[in-house]
Order: C-alpha cells, then structure tokens, then sequence
C-alpha cells in the first residue's frame, strides 16, 4: 500500500439522535425494522392497532437492545387517533427524528372486475387515507427535527402483478405523497423516501399463503430473478438504512427490494 494511502472502513448505519417512529411495529415486518433501528442505536416509538401483545413484545426486544421503546395505540382511518399518538410521543419531551410507515391492509386476491367496492373503499381509507394521515401528523415533528419519512409500498407498481389491484393501487397513490413530501418539505430538511417491496415472506404474504393453492406461491416466488421471496430481515434493511444518516442525501427515492421481480 503506498505510503500516502489512508485505509477505508465501511460506514456505521448510524441512526439520527431521537425516536424512530414504527407504524405498524407490531407487524411481521415492522418488528424487524424495530429490532433493526434498536440494535443501529434509535430508541424506538411503534404503533399498534389490534395487536398489543405483539406490541408490547417488539417493545421488550428494543429495550434488550439497550434502547428506549415507547408504544401506543393508533387507528390510521382516525386522524385524532394518529394524531394523538404523535401528541403523547411529543409532549413527553422527545425528539421524532424518523417516521417509518410498514403498515398494510389484508386483502383479497382479486381481479378489477371482481373487486367489492366496500372492500376497495376499506382498503382506501385504511392504507392510503392511513398513509396521509401519519404524514400530516408528523410533519410538524419532522420539521423541527429535519427528519425523514419512509414508506413501504410495492413493486408491483413498476410490474404489475395480477389480482394485485387492491395492493399496488393505494401504493401507487402513497408513492406520489412521498415524491411530494420529499419536494415540498426539502426546505425544512426533510427526506421521504419509500421501500417498494416484492414478494416478501411475512405479513401479508403469510395471510395469503392460507388461502391460496401451494402452486400459486411458488409461481410467485419463481417470478423473481432470485427464484424466491424475500426475507422481513431483507426488506427491513432497506428501511432502515433510508432512515439513516447513511442516506443523508437521499430524498424523493424508491428503492425497489423484490428479488428481480420487477426486471
């Protein structure tokens, strides 16, 4: 090595000083990202809607992390509840440095056809009118904080998948707040990025597994160009690493993690 040479280290995922907001920590994949942004050194704030016993065990995982964790209930289609749940994090004297969104509705597997409207309506309110309303609730937080917003949509929005109609749609919607987010609040320091997800084997693709034939699954998996679905540790890295100082320069960004499904 010559002698003026410097040697070169890998960067730490560092985590900016404050509480990592989780929506959705409770979640097969949210859990993970918890877990994640602990063991990076963020305390951790998750919500929860129905689940608080998974709740409160994501919540014992970070303190074992040796990092603060707080929990509350949010309804994401009640603007109060989201708000409220920010409200409690904030009045108690801490800083929200990062919000990161890994909710998603259980749907059915359906073609545009055969879609029941109460069930699109449900889907609507729940993940993309949910979506907004963490968003305007957190706003003010993240501006005193220059923090970042992160969404985890999917990549069915750059390939279609059939019967997806009812995932990709919302997803589609919540991918334009985020370019939005990430245009208007640069000013205030601000980044919105999202995680467009494929085929990942936790939450919604668990559910879906009971109801579907074994083919089906495999087909799924097949269509990736790595012939199978990912992990929540894989698609929770993408996350975290866009909540982190690593991507300090990263906004308006769609990072796709789905295995070469979308190649």
């Amino acid at each position: 090595m010559p002698g003026n040479a410097q040697s070169l280290s890998v960067p730490f995922i560092a985590m900016p000083a404050g509480f990592a907001v989780v929506i959705g920590g409770s979640g097969g994949i949210g859990r993970v990202i918890c877990r994640k942004l602990a063991q990076c050194g963020a305390d951790v704030a998750l919500s929860w809607r129905s689940n608080e016993a998974a709740a409160r065990e994501t919540a014992a995982e970070v303190a074992e992390a040796g990092r603060k964790a707080h929990l509350g209930q949010a309804d994401l289609a009640d603007p109060d509840s989201v708000a409220a749940f920010f409200e409690r994090l904030a009045g108690s004297g801490e800083t929200i440095s990062s919000v990161i969104v890994a909710t998603g509705a259980d749907i059915s597997m359906s073609y545009v056809s055969e879609v029941d409207p109460a069930e699109w309506r449900s889907v609507i309110d729940g993940d993309l009118n949910g979506f907004f309303n963490v968003t305007r609730a957190a706003l003010p937080h993240l501006r005193a904080s220059g923090g970042s917003l992160t969404a985890l949509t999917s990549a069915g929005i750059v390939r279609h998948a059939h019967r997806d109609i009812l995932s990709i749609a919302p997803k589609a919607a919540i991918e334009s707040l985020v370019r939005a987010v990430a245009r208007e609040e640069g000013r205030h320091g601000i980044r919105a990025n999202s995680v467009a997800l494929g085929p990942i084997d936790a939450g919604l693709l668990h559910r879906l597994a009971t109801r579907v034939p074994e083919s089906f699954m495999t087909a799924v998996a097949n269509n990736t160009a790595l012939r199978r679905a990912g992990t929540a540790e894989e698609a929770a890295n993408a996350a975290v690493f866009l909540a982190s100082s690593a991507a300090s320069y990263i906004t308006g960004a769609s990072l796709t993690v789905d295995g070469g499904f979308s190649v």
